[in-house]
């Protein structure tokens, strides 16, 4: 029987959403939210919202203004995208057909915001389910947007392409696959580049933007199509809507990766569009269009084919990196702001719900919030789509922000001019020194700050061009950091920060105090200027001098420790975070200098000061776990009077996330909490396991028991690649620094382990993430086979079967395989019987991969657990054998006679004797080998 809503439960339903809208009384909208809450239980909760979402008019005898019943059936729809969302599988197949039956109405709506939702329900409903539980949808849009008869709406045909669009952002992969033997975009983008002609500028639009979803991924439907492509984007190059043309210029770009054999014949007419279109007055055009230069001047082949232009580009560059009025605006005047506090939104990227409030209604110019309370902010904090802090790109259409917090024409043409100094050389710098030489010293501080940045941005390609000039620079550069406007110190912090290096590397003590020191000691006293952007910039520059200077700070770090310790009393929440940046680059590049007691007795009780104040639940956490992690590393066995409460922290932090996670797992009212808790925990406890002696380490470990060793085991099965990566990461470090403690632990964790390395369980779109985990869990399992010893017999056979599977795997990355390699060589130090009568299955990926190993004692331990498991089985390598020869030939640095090499020596001494035993004409077998080989065999053993 065909569903009949209750007409009064259809008109509580459409109040309690208006009143969950409510920003004029929160008695009425809590109450509200909480009867929605319950009305989810309902089995016809879906179909309601399906009849609200679709309707036009109010259920009779309800009283909506028509803003206020578009906000309720925008609501309805949002939380019907939602239910599909979370608890697809459970919604009835007669109420999914009615939620079909409402999407292609809603779409075909003459209010834009419902048309926006609707194609946000029909992507849900695609992604959940498939194309096949939908066959006539894609049709049924493709039918709206071509208007053969002429009789279909605008609104609808823009309601289609804005749903088509959608589908192929959030179902690339889908629509790329074959579904009944034919792949779907084949039939799809040459509807899509035809619907480019629409006489619609939205559709125009929104077909580009469904197509360049596409643009750089080199599907055959793009092989076949780019060639119609690109006459229509060269016809509507000219178009006269602006985001036509900004959907133009990005389908150039992302062609440059994909087909640059299709630009090159074009490159100069590109040349001279691009130009145009960069000095568009639209900001977004003007910027998507200097993206061009960015991807042409990056890719490997291209980038020479603008040789010829370059004097032409650059120009173009210089022009568009001065501020602009609208952006001097924006930036407000601020100077000395060192006092105030950082609002919440300045430390952690801006709140997502924020842009999508302004965005939700955009083509609907009579929408009015101020008639609604809060009914659009809070309409769009029920879209779950958008978490805390992520914001999308295509939403980031407002002009309000500050301009050093976003992608400008600005940032953009000076990554542009950077990449040209690199691309080019001198002939970069030589094109703008005239520019450089008339605006330097400009009376108009934009122009001023314009030439800084340029100057700034060719460093790197440059440098040999520009050293020349830096004596007469650089000081003139040290003053400006004294500039009376704030933007020019800023970015005069910075270009140092690129030229540091120079000054860094002169050799005479004169030449070192006339500009290293005064550059140095500038950039330090910037890191306390009165303006907090500027304090930013100088602890920036700081972190880039202590990368080029390395370890020729040694001499200045208790000024440079001292200047860190005032930061830390003085900076707001906000510039901690690369305070605490300067502090672990420090450390990472000085070592044990900073053990030094009257050094570490500054640092160290500020930086405790700070843990104690920084919540479990405080992002800072992040940048401070790292920050310790490094300082742990450089101060060694000195860490060890700060150790016990930090370890027990990261401990306790780890295992709240966790309960949080499960909480999460089982209860959809409860947030997932954030992973970089759990890595940065976890990579603190590996960095203060290998800094402490092992003897202390173990006991940290030992009075965190049974917990550590628990919570390890969940993080090495956490959902997320990251957190297993760090997991592994500290398992291999307890098997070298605390087995003890680890080794009454192995019989739960090995099988963890085993699973982690069998390649079938990685997924291709999680391919990257997985190896990074695969390449640590294997050279953990080395780390537990050098001290599990003969114990690992029970799980050799499987982890024997993990890394032969690896390591004879054409497309796993180099880095994993060798570990992989290390991980079965060294198997064999203790279980070389187990592994002997398998020896011809690995022998040679083994000995390939030990090829591309650079010589440590990784290597060593492998070859020597090899070279055993040869001695077993000597006869069973024969078609390797040479090979295996020539690897004993080539080994480096044996003559260092370290523990590990020396024993090394002994057991390929062994094989070698071996071999001279069963093979009768040895000396023949030899002298096939390469002269220096045979003179290196014969040096370095007995034969």
């Amino acid at each position: 029987m065909e569903w009949q809503p209750n007409q009064e439960s259809l008109k509580t339903l459409s109040t309690c959403l208006r009143d969950s809208l409510s920003g004029f009384n929160q008695t009425v909208q809590k109450q509200a939210e909480e009867m929605l809450v319950q009305a989810k239980a309902s089995p016809d909760i879906n179909n309601y919202l399906a009849l609200i979402f679709s309707s036009a008019v109010p259920p009779a005898g309800l009283d909506f203004t028509p803003d206020g019943w578009h906000l309720v059936r925008s609501a309805a729809g949002i939380m019907l995208k939602n239910q599909v969302k979370s608890h697809f599988k459970d919604i009835p197949a007669n109420s999914l057909a009615l939620v079909k039956l409402a999407i292609p109405m809603g779409i075909q709506d003459k209010n834009a915001q419902i048309r926006n939702v609707s194609g946000n329900i029909a992507t849900e409903l695609i992604r959940r389910g498939g194309l096949l539980n939908w066959p006539d949808f894609l049709p049924e849009l493709l039918r709206l947007l071509s208007n053969e008869g002429g009789q279909i709406p605008n609104e609808a045909q823009e309601g289609a392409m804005a749903a088509m669009a959608k589908i192929c952002e959030d179902n690339t992969k889908m629509l790329e696959a074959p579904v009944n033997g034919q792949r779907p975009l084949n039939f799809l983008l040459p509807k899509f580049i035809e619907a480019t002609q629409s006489p619609l500028p939205k559709v125009r639009a929104q077909a580009l933007t469904a197509i360049n979803v596409f643009t750089d991924r080199k599907s055959q439907a793009m092989v076949n199509s780019v060639d119609s492509l690109l006459q229509h984007l060269f016809h509507l190059s000219e178009d006269p809507v602006p985001e036509v043309r900004r959907q133009v210029c990005r389908a150039f770009v992302r062609l440059v990766e994909t087909r640059p054999d299709k630009l090159l014949p074009h490159i100069s007419g590109l040349v001279d569009y691009i130009i145009s279109q960069q000095k568009n007055d639209d900001e977004e055009l003007a910027c998507e269009a200097a993206e061009f230069w960015l991807s042409v001047g990056e890719h490997e082949n291209l980038w020479q084919a603008l040789e010829p232009y370059v004097n032409k580009i650059i120009p173009v560059l210089l022009e568009c990196m001065v501020y602009s009025p609208e952006d001097i605006a924006a930036l407000g005047g601020a100077s000395d702001d060192e006092e105030e506090e950082d609002r919440e939104e300045d430390i952690k990227p801006q709140f997502a719900k924020k842009t999508l409030t302004r965005n939700i209604n955009k083509d609907d110019p009579s929408a009015d919030q101020n008639k609604n309370g809060n009914a659009y902010e809070k309409l769009a904090s029920m879209d779950e789509d958008l978490e805390d802090g992520e914001i999308d790109d295509d939403d980031e259409e407002d002009g309000d922000e500050n301009p050093d917090e976003k992608w400008t024409l600005r940032k953009c043409s000076a990554a542009a001019l950077d990449v040209f100094a690199r691309d080019f050389g001198g002939s970069v710098f030589t094109s703008i020194l005239p520019y450089l030489q008339t605006n330097l010293k400009h009376q108009d501080w934009p122009y001023r700050e314009a030439a800084v940045l340029a100057l700034g941005a060719v460093a790197e390609g440059c440098m040999d061009v520009v050293v020349p000039h830096l004596p007469e620079l650089v000081p003139y550069l040290i003053s400006l950091l004294e500039d009376p406007e704030p933007v020019v110190r800023q970015i005069t912090c910075w270009t140092l920060g690129r030229y540091s290096s120079w000054a860094a590397e002169l050799q005479d003590p004169a030449q070192k105090n006339t500009y290293f020191m005064p550059l140095m000691d500038g950039i330090l006293r910037k890191m306390l200027d009165k303006n907090k952007k500027v304090q930013e910039a100088g602890a920036s520059a700081m972190a880039n001098l202590e990368e080029k200077a390395g370890k020729q700070l040694e001499p200045y770090c208790g000024p440079i420790i001292q200047q860190y310790v005032r930061c830390f009393g003085k900076y707001k929440d906000r510039n901690m975070w690369i305070l605490y940046d300067c502090v672990q680059t420090l450390a990472e590049h000085i070592g044990p200098v900073l053990a030094r007691p009257e050094l570490t007795g500054q640092l160290m009780p500020a930086l405790i000061d700070r843990w104690q104040k920084v919540g479990d639940q405080s992002r800072e956490l992040f940048p401070l776990l790292e920050c310790l992690s490094y300082v742990a590393m450089a101060l060694g066995d000195a860490f060890a009077p700060f150790a016990e409460p930090i370890f027990a922290r990261c401990i306790q932090i780890i295992h709240q996330n966790l309960e949080q996670a499960l909480a999460a797992t089982n209860n959809a009212n409860f947030d997932q909490p954030d992973k970089d808790f759990l890595v940065t925990s976890l990579d603190l406890l590996s960095a203060i396991i290998q800094a402490l002696s092992d003897e202390k380490a173990a006991k940290l470990v030992q009075n965190s028991q049974p917990t550590f060793f628990e919570l390890l085991s969940f993080c090495m099965e956490d959902p997320a690649d990251e957190v297993q990566q760090s997991a592994y990461a500290l398992l291999g470090d307890c098997a070298k620094y605390v087995f003890g403690q680890l080794k009454p632990f192995l019989p739960s964790i090995l099988p963890i382990l085993l699973k982690r390395l069998d390649l079938g369980g990685i997924l291709d779109e999680e391919i990257e993430g997985s190896f990074s985990v695969v390449n640590n869990a294997c050279w953990s399992a080395g780390e537990i086979a050098m001290q599990y010893k003969k114990e690992m017999a029970p799980y050799v056979p499987e982890l024997l079967e993990r890394c032969v599977a690896i390591i004879s795997d054409p497309n796993v990355p180099k880095g994993v395989n060798e570990n992989a390699a290390i991980a079965l060589g060294r198997l064999g130090l203790d279980n070389y019987e187990l592994l002997a009568p398998l020896l011809p299955r690995f022998a040679e990926d083994f000995l390939d991969s030990m090829d591309e190993v650079d010589p440590s004692e990784e290597k060593a331990t492998a070859f020597k657990g090899f070279s055993m498991v040869v001695a077993q089985n000597p006869q069973s390598i024969e078609s390797v054998l040479m090979h295996f020869f020539v690897a004993i030939a080539r080994y480096p640095e044996l003559k260092l006679r370290t523990v590990s090499k020396a024993d090394l020596h002994d057991v390929f001494q062994n094989v070698l004797n071996i071999y001279r035993q069963i093979i009768p004409q040895f000396h023949e077998f030899i002298s096939q080998m390469e002269p220096q080989d045979q003179e290196a065999l014969k040096t370095n053993y007995t034969i």
